[in-house]
């Protein structure tokens, strides 16, 4: 990458990030963790936005990833974008919601830190949340390379390099 990273104007509006916990555990990262990690994620992909992040047990993200996705089984984040109604001037972006559980077990059996995968967890979905997918290769690789370009600006390793020595 030959472009020097710019951090966020703090002048500009902060992205308002409310968060739910619905399960606790000690290794859930803080409101703070998550704010900076969605303004990171949406530095310069969004106007002034607002979102919530919901941390939740398997029960619930079973339940959630059931009924939107037809997969009875919890996984590791879902995201809700927000669908305005035409005229409507909200400046929702969505909801995130993140199974503690799934997460912890994931960064443990992949051998991530912790930190490193909630990190990677949020910024993929919050660009789920501004439109990138990866059901295409072609989407899924460009997805993967922001994601990667993303979490190394706040010094966290390729989510995807790590993995691939694991499957």
């Amino acid at each position: 990458m030959d472009e020097e990273y710019a951090a966020p104007d703090p002048a500009a509006a902060a992205p308002g990030v409310e968060v739910q916990y619905a399960y606790a555990a000690h290794d859930v990262p803080r409101p703070a963790d998550f704010r900076a990690w969605v303004a990171r994620a949406l530095d310069g992909r969004s106007g002034p936005v607002e979102l919530t992040i919901r941390i939740v047990d398997s029960a619930e993200s079973a339940a959630l990833n059931e009924r939107y996705r037809g997969k009875a089984r919890p996984t590791n984040v879902l995201s809700f974008p927000y669908e305005p109604l035409p005229g409507a001037g909200v400046p929702l972006l969505g909801d995130l919601v993140i199974c503690a559980p799934v997460v912890a077990r994931e960064a443990r059996e992949q051998g991530k830190e912790s930190r490193a995968h909630w990190a990677h967890m949020v910024v993929h979905g919050v660009l789920h949340l501004v439109g990138y997918d990866h059901q295409e290769e072609g989407e899924a690789l460009e997805m993967e390379a922001l994601e990667t370009d993303i979490l190394a600006t706040m010094g966290f390793p390729d989510p995807y390099r790590e993995s691939a020595s694991d499957s």
